[in-house]
Order: C-alpha cells, then structure tokens, then sequence
C-alpha cells in the first residue's frame, strides 16, 4: 500500500519516532512524503521514501494529486494546531490534502493516537479493503 507524510514543523520528530517505532509495519508498504519529513524518515529508519518538493513549495499539492487519483492509500499528516499557516492561507494545501482524504476515502491521521491505530489496523490487514478500492 501507499502510505503518504506530512509533518508541521513542530510535529517533524514526533513523525520521525513514530515512524521508527512502526518501521517494521511501513517497510513492507511505499512511503511518500513531503520533502523534509521524507528525509527525516529516511535518515531516522533507514526505509526508503518518496520524497516530493518541500511541503511549501508543492509537496502538498502533489500528495493531494495522488489522493484524487486514488494512488494513496493512507496519509499520516502530524499537523501542529496552532501553526501559523494553518491560521493563514499559506495551510489552503495542507487543508486540500484533508479534504481529498475525506472525498477519496482515504484514511487519514493527524495526530500521534489516530497514527497508531491505523497502523496496527495496517498491520493486520483491516485496510486491506484499500486494494478493491483502487
């Protein structure tokens, strides 16, 4: 399956621990992320990641195209609430990608505690229903 990462700022290491701590569920899925958590999550795991363009400059508008196109089957997006651009419109990208998600099927964490559950659901085939999907 196609797993996709963002990380605000503030949520970057959060995303890099959670990703150690699950790396023997993600290594046997394709990881996509933006461009900073995907190398932070390479460096951190050793796993291989897709890397699109720094979220900013149209990583986010590229996750979100895989999601309309029913290419990504889960998105983890650690979003820290009280970003500033998310308060902004520099977050309407990052809002794209929660709205496709939503449009698209496609099960989405934002946060540390939904993270886990989905991937433990992963794990044990509960999104299995993602390949039929497509």
């Amino acid at each position: 399956m196609n797993i996709g990462f963002i990380a605000n700022d503030a949520k970057k290491k959060l995303m890099q621990n959670c990703c150690i701590a699950y790396r023997g569920i993600l290594a046997r899925h394709d990881l996509y992320a933006t461009g900073t958590t995907g190398r932070l999550i390479a460096d951190a795991t050793g796993l291989s990641v897709h890397k699109f363009l720094e979220g900013h400059v149209g990583g986010e508008q590229q996750m979100s195209a895989m999601i309309e196109q029913n290419q990504m089957d889960l998105v983890l997006f650690f979003r820290d609430p009280d970003s500033v651009a998310l308060a902004r419109n520099d977050g309407a990208d990052l809002t794209k990608v929660i709205r496709m998600c939503d449009i698209h099927n496609v099960p989405l964490a934002t946060n540390i505690a939904s993270a886990e559950i989905l991937l433990k659901s992963l794990d044990r085939g509960d999104l299995d229903w993602r390949e039929m999907y497509r």
